[in-house]
């Protein structure tokens, strides 16, 4: 198996799809941190809906883009590629014209935008990672998955900081803000429509750079089944700078909100600095070991959690800030193994199918996670902590098995 350790910057945009398709990347997640994070705030203050109605909608919308994945992994296994990337983004265009078009008060509307948006987003992850794995393959692949994750997290961070200054504006600010988002979807769907790429059907089910399974058709399906399983587990660290550490902070350690956005902007910087060279160092260990090392540091993280909230109030913010730098760590190990391991474990003839149920573990992962973190932090930390590092350490575990 050969090893590629890093890729220069021309050579890793065209392992990523070409310099359009990655302005066509950038585009799209400037757009969705323009309005992900504050698609609530559009309903509640713009439409003037009641908050539970705005937050039933938006989980309508992602359970719609869950049932679809399906459909989209048969899609992608026909042999498209840049097409079903760029109806992805094309949906959440039509998404954010129908939230433009909401009157207010009018809940029907607003939930026909929310699946538009949520169907879009679901999409998204698998099909770019079959057009990443069509155009390049082995390590290269692995290192291209983790530039577009980084590259992602950035525009992400951007337009996320240009929708909190555009909340000073109103309803007039969030009403344009949700119209810029249409444009950035509609160019990035334009951009990645014009990559043009599409795979032919395969019949064979080998990567020569795939990790070193013994048996691959045999043990095949209890061996995805487990890492799926393990992947739900896994996801709970992508929302735990977002929702785990704010609550603990706020409510138990009676923190400044400032460390809560420290802690979360920290998270931001490191995956898009570390995201590559961490995953062009790890290539040379199989992902299957990455992916269970990066579920020990995630529980060590979370055992950390556990100690820096016995600090009480005075050191246990400072502690918390300095724990979820582990944390991100075990992130970045996670983001960087997991779709890349899946994608090398896959058959060609159903790489579309098997990402379309590894996005279903992940985003019932997401699902899951807000309200377990939340049903558990009331009982303590060590409830939270302890139960969050004995299912991690099991995830491992089933990672890393035979």
């Amino acid at each position: 198996m050969t090893t590629t350790t890093g890729l220069r910057p021309r050579a890793l945009v065209r392992a990523s799809g070409g310099p359009r398709y990655a302005v066509a990347l950038a585009v799209d997640a400037l757009g969705t941190g323009l309005l992900r994070p504050f698609l609530l705030l559009y309903g509640v203050t713009v439409l003037r809906l009641s908050a539970p109605v705005t937050g039933v909608a938006m989980t309508v919308g992602v359970v719609a883009g869950l049932v679809c994945m399906p459909a989209v992994g048969r899609w992608l296994d026909r042999g498209a590629r840049s097409t079903v990337v760029a109806a992805s983004m094309l949906v959440r265009v039509v998404g954010v014209a129908l939230l433009l078009a909401t009157p207010e008060g009018n809940t029907g509307l607003f939930a026909a935008a929310a699946l538009f948006l949520g169907v879009g987003n679901q999409a998204w992850p698998a099909a770019h990672a079959a057009l990443v794995a069509t155009v390049t393959h082995g390590r290269e692949r692995d290192t291209a998955l983790a530039a577009g994750r980084a590259l992602r997290n950035g525009a992400l961070g951007v337009g996320a900081l240009i929708a909190t200054a555009c909340l000073a504006g109103g309803t007039t600010a969030l009403q344009a803000l949700a119209a810029v988002t249409g444009v950035a979807y509609l160019g990035a769907a334009a951009l990645a429509w014009s990559v043009h790429l599409h795979a032919r059907p395969a019949t064979t089910s080998t990567d020569a750079d795939a990790d070193p399974d013994p048996d691959p058709g045999k043990g095949a399906v209890p061996r995805m089944r487990a890492l799926l399983a393990a992947n739900v587990i896994y996801v709970f660290c992508l929302n735990v700078p977002e929702i785990a550490l704010p609550l603990i902070l706020v409510t138990q350690l009676h923190a400044s909100p400032v460390w809560s956005a420290a802690v979360f902007v920290a998270n931001t910087v490191l995956v898009v600095t570390l995201q590559v060279p961490v995953t062009a160092f790890m290539s040379r260990f199989p992902r299957r070991t990455v992916l269970a090392l990066a579920g020990v540091v995630l529980a060590l993280s979370y055992l950390g959690f556990l100690a820096a909230a016995s600090q009480g109030p005075g050191w246990g913010a400072p502690a918390v800030a300095a724990v979820s730098v582990v944390c991100t760590l075990g992130e970045i190990l996670y983001a960087g193994s997991a779709t890349a391991l899946v994608t090398a474990l896959a058959p060609t003839r159903v790489l579309g199918r098997t990402l379309a149920r590894f996005e279903l573990s992940t985003g019932l992962g997401l699902a899951v996670s807000p309200a377990a973190i939340t049903a558990l932090a009331p009982h303590g930390p060590a409830a939270l902590w302890g139960t969050l590092t004995a299912a991690t350490l099991a995830a491992a575990s089933a990672v890393r098995g035979r």
